[in-house]
């Protein structure tokens, strides 16, 4: 007689991750670290390269340290294959998938994942904004499709947002909430409301920091200094926004004003303007502020 498949409620063995970003590459690192085995999905063979490169790094870092041993180091890297064909997430347990931040993008991945995995995966997205009611009904299986939104740097950072949809059980809020416990994650759970719980609140203090900018209110430094030290927080929104990525911010701040319609949430003109300019921030190496290249011709000077 052959072996039966495992029942759903089974312990997440393998996963597979899409895209090989800084937040996919955090995400596959952390599943590997736990004992998963993980699929890392890119079509882009140099980001696969950078991606491996990065986590054979951190997880040194860690045996230079003293934090871990060479063995478990090696058995983490090993678990971890790099991967350009999504057929190869076939039988993978639970789908993470950190690609553009594009509703129209992510909805076409979860037809094509809908169709590739098997009945029981779970499908879910980092998304930092974006409805998993709407991905959701992108698929045949929306009781098993969820929000898992990490926080970057993924094996730094010690929380995750899990966004239950309209359809998601019970039973898939479990095992997405135990699994990221098992990685190490503090889990807070947010409605399926634009922005959800951290973006809802953090965005429109970004935003208001842009405007204090391009209104000639104070510099950039004093505006950062001054919330850094009048409110203890350990970076300014500003340098935040950078860390971030100035269109993350931007495509944040678009869903909260489309899904909420309060202006308020209406991106300001400067933050628009770097985006269309390049200043991306720290991962183009130029955003509010200059991370080793020379600033453009975009000055934060207000046009009212």
């Amino acid at each position: 007689m052959g072996t039966q498949a495992a029942p759903a409620t089974s312990e997440i063995a393998a996963v597979g991750v899409i895209g090989a970003g800084q937040m996919g590459s955090g995400i596959a690192q952390l599943a590997a670290v736990a004992g998963c085995g993980v699929f890392l999905l890119d079509s882009d063979p140099a980001a696969l390269s950078r991606a491996a490169a990065s986590i054979s790094s951190s997880l040194g870092r860690l045996v230079s340290n003293l934090a871990w041993s060479q063995v478990a180091c090696d058995d983490s890297v090993k678990r971890i294959k790099c991967v350009s064909d999504v057929e190869e997430l076939r039988g993978v347990d639970l789908v993470i998938e950190a690609i553009v931040e594009s509703e129209d993008v992510k909805k076409k991945l979860f037809v094509e994942l809908d169709r590739i995995t098997k009945p029981s995966a779970i499908l879910a997205s980092n998304t930092s904004s974006i409805s998993i009611t709407r991905l959701a009904s992108a698929t045949s299986r929306p009781s098993q499709v969820i929000g898992m939104h990490f926080f970057n740097p993924p094996p730094i950072m010690k929380l995750v947002e899990i966004i239950r949809g309209a359809d998601t059980s019970e039973e898939i809020f479990s095992r997405v909430k135990s699994f990221s416990e098992r990685i190490g994650k503090t889990v807070i759970c947010s409605q399926d409301y634009p922005g959800f719980i951290v973006n809802r609140i953090l965005m429109p203090m970004i935003n208001e920091a842009f405007w204090a900018l391009y209104t000639g209110v104070a510099t950039k430094e004093d505006i950062d200094t001054g919330m850094k030290l009048g409110t203890n927080h350990p970076m300014g929104p500003l340098q935040l926004a950078d860390f971030i990525g100035l269109d993350v911010c931007l495509s944040v701040l678009r869903v909260l004003h489309n899904g909420l319609g309060d202006n308020k949430y209406s991106p300001c003109p400067l933050l628009v303007q770097y985006v269309d300019a390049g200043r991306l921030g720290k991962k183009r190496g130029l955003g509010v502020y200059s991370y080793g290249r020379s600033s453009s011709s975009v000055k934060p000077k207000s046009s009212l």
